[in-house]
């Protein structure tokens, strides 16, 4: 479970997290972070949240955004809110490493997401893009779709394709999340 004061790492994405509250924290109303996103970090699959807000503060280096088919760069001292449902992608295309703070209201269960990615990406059991297979990515979007949807393709198709997928995904063994992620 996410805690004050937990780091954790994705090596596929090349991006750090630290927390700084958490839902436990803050009665569920808001999950902060202090990320930092590693020179040339990957542009993540683009998505969007369907009930959070997310808000970000560039304090140091750049951090591009892709929102409403757009690119901002971030720097230092600017700010972005994400309203739900805003299909978006971020990542650090610059030289030098990018810190930002990062808060999701309400914060549901995005930590556990958050900290299952991260220890998928450092079992390395993801592809080169940071992507797990098309049947973890299954169990885990039925799972989590509260808190994060892929914005192609639409969520209707996805819906019905992860759900024919997760009895197999089963079969062979996957789950939504670890334990030892979360420990």
């Amino acid at each position: 479970m996410a805690y004050r004061g937990k780091k954790i790492n994705n090596p596929a994405a090349k991006l750090s997290i630290h927390f700084l509250q958490t839902a436990k924290d803050t009665g569920g109303q808001l999950l902060e972070m202090e990320s930092t996103y590693q020179a040339g970090s990957i542009e993540p699959a683009e998505h969007y949240h369907p009930c959070q807000e997310e808000d970000f503060t560039a304090l140091q280096g750049e951090l591009t955004v892709k929102m409403h088919g757009q690119i901002t760069v971030l720097k230092p001292g600017d700010s972005l809110h994400i309203a739900p449902g805003v299909k978006h992608s971020m990542w650090n295309g610059s030289n030098s490493n990018t810190v930002v703070n990062w808060q999701v209201r309400p914060a549901m269960h995005t930590e556990h997401l958050l900290e299952t990615a991260a220890g998928l990406a450092s079992d390395g059991k993801v592809n080169k893009k940071g992507m797990p297979s098309i049947l973890q990515v299954a169990l885990m979007a039925n799972k989590y779709s509260k808190v994060f949807r892929l914005s192609k393709p639409a969520f209707a198709v996805q819906k019905v394709v992860f759900v024919i997928l997760s009895p197999f995904a089963r079969l062979v063994g996957l789950q939504p999340d670890y334990q030892e992620y979360l420990d």
